[in-house]
C-alpha cells in the first residue's frame, strides 16, 4: 500500500528544501537579523522594511521574533478611530500607550495606522449623524492622535487618510449603516470648487495634520490593485491638496494580493510606474500592508507565494535609488491575519519560516550595495 505524506510532512519537506537551496546559493544568513542586512543598503535611509502586528501579541514569541528581525513596526488596529475613540467622550488608550512604550524599549520606528476611512466607529457610521457631529468627532480624534502620539520621536509616519477611492476611481462616500466598507466621513460634504470634487474630510484631515504634526511624514494610504482609474484619481488628489498649500509626504499601497499577482500582465510595470511618479513628485512610496493570499484553490503553493513576495520586493529595491521606499509586511503568521483560513503571511503558525521569508531574505542578501 502506497503511503502518501501528510500535509504537515509535505510542509516540512518544502521548508527544508527551501533552506537547503538558500544555503547552496549562499543567500540564507540564519544568524544575521534581516534588519541588519537592510541597514547596509545604499543609499542609506532610502529603504525601510517593517511589519504590522497586534497589541495582543506583545509579550509573546511574535514580539521576540519581530524585535530580532525588524526595526520598523506598524500597529495594525490600536490607533484606528474605531479602537481609540469609539464614541464621544470615550477613549481607549491602553493599546496605543503600550505600543509607544514598546517602540521606546526596542528602538522601533513606527508608522501609525491612524487614518480617517472606512475603519471608523459604529457611532460615526450611524445614519442619524449630522455633518457637524462628524466634523467635531473627526477633529477630536485627529487632534488627539497628532498631539499625543505623532510627536513621539519613534513615530516617523502617520496614515492620514485610508481607502478614500474605490477601484473604479470614484470616491468612497456611499451612505450606509455599519457596512464594512462604508466611509461615513464623506457625509461632511464635497469641495465642488475643484474639478475632482473631493470629499471635504480629506482636506480637513490634512489641515489638522499639517498644523499639529509638523515633524511627522504624512501618508495617504490606499487599498486596491493597480487599477489605473484609482491611481489616476490618487494623483489628482495629491495635486489638489498641494494646491491648497498642504503637505503630503507619501502614498501608501495596501498590497493584499493573490498568489501569482506578478504574473498578471502589466502589474509589475504599473507598480514601477507609480513609484516613478511618486519620486518625481517628491513623494515617498510605501507598500503599507503586504501579504499574499493562498486561498482554498491555491492552498500549499508556498513556492509560488514566495515568488510573488519576491517579485514585489525586487521592484521596490530597484526603485530605492530615486527616493524613499517602505515595505511593510502584513503580520508575521497566518493565524495573526484577518482571515485565518487563507495562508497569507511569511511564517507558519509554529514560527517556522515559509519559503516566502527565505525568498525575501534572498533578495536582500543579494542587494547589499
Amino acid at each position: 500500500m502506497l503511503l502518501l505524506p501528510s500535509r504537515i510532512e509535505v510542509r516540512i519537506i518544502i521548508v527544508t528544501l527551501s533552506i537547503i537551496l538558500s544555503i547552496v546559493n549562499g543567500a540564507f544568513c540564519s544568524d544575521v537579523p534581516l534588519k541588519d542586512i537592510v541597514s547596509t543598503l545604499k543609499p542609506t535611509g532610502h529603504f525601510y522594511l517593517g511589519i504590522a502586528s497586534h497589541a495582543k501579541l506583545l509579550g509573546t514569541k511574535t514580539e521576540a521574533l519581530i524585535t530580532r528581525e525588524f526595526s520598523y513596526v506598524t500597529p495594525a488596529n490600536a490607533f484606528k478611530q474605531s479602537k481609540l475613540h469609539p464614541a464621544p467622550n470615550i477613549w481607549k488608550e491602553e493599546e496605543p500607550n503600550l505600543w509607544v512604550s514598546k517602540s521606546r524599549q526596542h528602538n522601533f520606528i513606527m508608522r501609525l495606522h491612524a487614518p480617517l476611512g472606512p475603519q471608523s466607529s459604529s457611532w460615526a457610521k450611524e445614519i442619524k449623524r449630522t455633518p457637524d457631529e462628524l466634523r467635531k468627532n473627526l477633529k477630536e480624534y485627529l487632534v488627539k492622535i497628532y498631539t499625543s502620539y505623532a510627536s513621539d520621536p519613534n513615530v516617523h509616519w502617520i496614515d492620514v487618510i485610508n481607502e478614500a477611492i474605490l477601484r473604479d476611481g470614484s470616491w468612497n462616500i456611499e451612505r450606509g449603516e455599519n457596512i464594512r466598507g462604508f466611509n461615513p466621513w464623506g457625509q461632511i460634504g464635497i469641495d465642488q470648487t475643484d474639478p475632482i470634487c473631493p470629499p471635504l474630510y480629506i482636506k480637513e484631515a490634512f489641515e489638522l495634520a499639517n498644523k499639529y504634526a509638523p515633524n511627522t511624514k504624512l501618508i495617504i494610504n490606499q487599498h486596491g490593485g493597480m487599477e489605473q482609474p484609482l491611481w489616476n484619481k490618487m494623483k489628482k488628489l495629491v495635486l489638489y491638496l498641494r494646491k491648497q498649500g498642504l503637505r503630503v509626504d507619501g502614498i501608501g499601497w495596501q498590497a493584499h494580493v493573490d498568489v501569482g499577482w506578478e504574473k498578471v500582465p502589466g502589474n509589475l510595470a504599473k507598480l514601477a510606474s507609480l513609484i516613478d511618479w511618486c519620486h518625481a513628485n517628491d513623494l515617498e512610496f510605501h507598500v503599507t500592508e503586504n501579504n499574499v493570499w493562498l486561498r482554498k484553490e491555491n492552498k500549499g503553493k508556498y513556492s509560488e507565494q514566495a515568488e510573488t513576495f519576491a517579485a514585489i520586493g525586487r521592484v521596490l529595491l530597484k526603485k530605492r535609488a530615486s527616493g524613499i521606499i517602505g515595505w511593510n509586511l502584513w503580520h508575521l503568521r497566518d493565524n495573526e491575519c484577518q482571515n485565518k483560513k487563507w495562508e497569507a503571511c511569511v511564517f507558519f503558525n509554529d514560527y517556522t519560516p515559509k519559503p516566502a521569508w527565505l525568498a525575501i531574505r534572498n533578495i536582500f542578501d543579494n542587494q547589499t550595495e
